[in-house]
């Protein structure tokens, strides 16, 4: 009997409970926002884990003014359309800084364009996360590329753009070789300590890398050398032109074999000294495309202790144009390939812009060169002849000889190396070449030759 009396005691507590309930079933978030967030009315307003703080604390009215004549009839009493929303914003948060570049919903005053009103599952109450939110209006394609910016890959739009002000075009949050080397740390390193600068790294990387994606590799804009020519417009006329290119524009990493692209301490932004990079590809024979083959020029000076003055200054640009020429070997000025030649001045550009013309146009002289006879001019009787004159690369090695005056020890006549035999004297010397037989001259006192 007291088991049935206390199980029917229980029961009515549960039914006056639920009854209760029934009659006032008030949720907290209705309770919360005075009775605005129901069952049937605004339920998704504070659904998020970010909510606006004057709907957390239930202050609807801070934004939407007095609802009570919206809860008694919403149908007919509706809000007003808010026309100014940054400025309601601005009511509670601080108005941004004035700064030269805004962001066009905040310029607009379309807060709400990148904020939820209400509530949101992303912090600052954002309507989308990350990248998503910037493609609601900036087209996704920026990041399509085959290789992507590491904070655009993740969605960190905001590393390098503010949300709303900036001091700086496209709102960077600096200049944007200061906002690239806040990450790239090892290229602020070198830019500090360089002694040549590209113009482009001192003024906006983005000239030559695209900063969300591309194709390229490293998120180059264009190929090399293309993109180079961007700015070397120069260049590219020239190489245009030239009947002869630098073997090393077409291979590897191009331009860069010879230039490093951000910074350097040597000029012209070179990777090495200059006769050390030429030597670098050049320590081995080279195929040309006419089917020659170049000397391992690594080897040759070694092996052979007088060099050219432009060699002994460790620069081959000296002589010859390091990008391409319409002269033999990408040589700067003209000068004769062959052995023979009719002569001309202009064949001989090359030499005359270090050596004096008048060292083969004058046939007497006693100061003009030590290879004399007397008075007696042999660079003028050797190269100076309509018919079959020797150029000079018939005696002397243009790079290196063991020999005084760069002289050969054998020049190349078709198949067959020509020896000179020369032996050097005091006031003059002696060649038994494979062209004459022994013939020997002396400055002080002329030699009769046979």
């Amino acid at each position: 009997m007291i088991q049935k009396t206390t199980t029917s005691f229980f029961l009515c507590v549960i039914a006056v409970f639920a009854a209760l309930t029934f009659f006032d079933n008030k949720t907290y978030a209705e309770e919360k926002t005075g009775g605005c967030i129901t069952s049937s009315c605004h339920p998704k307003i504070v659904k998020d884990k970010f909510v606006h703080g004057p709907v957390d604390a239930g202050e609807c009215i801070v934004c939407h003014g007095d609802s009570q004549k919206h809860k008694d009839n919403p149908a007919k009493n509706k809000f007003s359309k808010i026309k100014q929303i940054d400025k309601l914003c601005y009511t509670c948060h601080d108005k941004f800084k004035e700064r030269q570049f805004t962001h066009a919903p905040v310029k607009s005053g379309e807060c709400t364009a990148c904020h939820s009103a209400h509530s949101s599952p992303y912090k600052f109450q954002l309507v989308a996360q990350g990248a998503e939110l910037c493609f609601i209006c900036h087209d996704a394609k920026i990041v399509a590329g085959k290789f992507v910016h590491g904070p655009a890959a993740v969605g960190g739009c905001v590393a390098c753009h503010e949300p709303h002000t900036a001091d700086y075009e496209k709102n960077l949050k600096a200049k944007p070789t200061t906002l690239c080397f806040s990450c790239h740390t090892d290229q602020a390193e070198k830019f500090m300590k360089a002694k040549v600068i590209h113009k482009p790294v001192a003024e906006n990387c983005a000239k030559c890398h695209n900063p969300h994606s591309a194709e390229k590799q490293f998120m180059m804009s264009a190929e090399i050398p293309e993109l180079c020519f961007n700015c070397h417009k120069d260049k590219k006329e020239w190489l245009d032109k030239a009947s002869v290119q630098h073997g090393a524009l077409a291979i590897g990493k191009k331009c860069l074999n010879c230039h490093e692209p951000h910074s350097s301490n040597i000029a012209k932004r070179l990777s090495m000294a200059p006769l050390e990079l030429c030597l670098s590809c050049h320590d081995k024979e080279v195929q040309t495309p006419d089917g020659r083959t170049l000397v391992n020029m690594k080897k040759l000076l070694s092996e052979n202790k007088d060099h050219h003055g432009p060699i002994k200054e460790n620069d081959c640009s000296g002589c010859h144009n390091p990008h391409g020429s319409s002269n033999f070997r990408i040589l700067k000025e003209p000068y004769p390939s062959v052995f023979y030649m009719s002569y001309n001045a202009d064949n001989y550009n090359l030499c005359f812009s270090c050596h004096e013309k008048t060292i083969v146009q004058d046939p007497q002289t006693t100061k003009l060169t030590n290879f004399r006879n007397g008075e007696v001019n042999l660079h003028f009787r050797h190269v100076n002849k309509i018919e079959k004159g020797r150029t000079c690369r018939a005696c002397h090695e243009t790079h290196a000889s063991n020999y005084p005056k760069h002289i050969r020890e054998a020049v190349p006549f078709g198949a067959w190396e020509l020896p000179l035999n020369f032996q050097m004297t005091a006031t003059g010397g002696s060649c038994t070449p494979g062209c004459h037989k022994l013939k020997k001259y002396d400055r002080v006192k002329k030699e009769i030759n046979p």
